[in-house]
């Protein structure tokens, strides 16, 4: 395969292995993900009003998005274990649902999109979590890297 096809996280016979950074650089790198929880009007007026049957959603949801980044590592298997340096999860209650944003930095040999895309799912899987009692039907979507910076690859910038 070309350099840039070969997958990085599979050896020479296939099977799934950690990729050595050692050699790496330390280089300080961000990333930022963003989702939408997708809920009925009624539920986000529940939510607007703090009306919610199990308290403060966004409180949960963006604590827990903050803990997810922190514990990635532990939940993608071939991820590093990273020392963060910084993280927050941002939400917007809109008509249509919950935005979720989530922006982590670190100094380290490897990047941090894999934590920020963790803290937007955690996130909202928390706000689903505490608002099932009203809406079964809330959708999590959207979820994707809209932004990361530092490491040999540079910037990146999507939508």
């Amino acid at each position: 395969m070309p350099p840039r096809a070969r997958l990085t996280h599979v050896d020479a016979k296939g099977a799934a292995r950690m990729v050595d950074v050692g050699a790496k650089p330390v280089t300080e790198r961000r990333a930022t993900a963003r989702g939408m929880l997708r809920l009925s009007t009624a539920t986000v007026e529940l939510v607007r009003d703090g009306k919610t049957p199990k308290g403060d959603v966004l409180a949960a949801a963006r604590l827990a998005g903050i803990m997810a980044a922190k514990k990635t590592s532990e939940l993608i298997p071939l991820t590093h274990p990273l020392p963060i340096t910084y993280a927050s999860v941002e939400l917007a209650v809109d008509d249509d649902g919950i935005g979720i944003e989530a922006t982590v930095a670190t100094a380290a040999q490897t990047g941090v999109e894999m934590e920020a895309l963790t803290a937007v799912t955690v996130a909202g899987l928390t706000l689903y979590d505490m608002l099932k009692a009203v809406e079964r039907g809330a959708r999590l979507t959207d979820v994707r890297l809209v932004e990361k910076t530092g490491g040999k690859s540079g910037t990146y910038r999507g939508k």
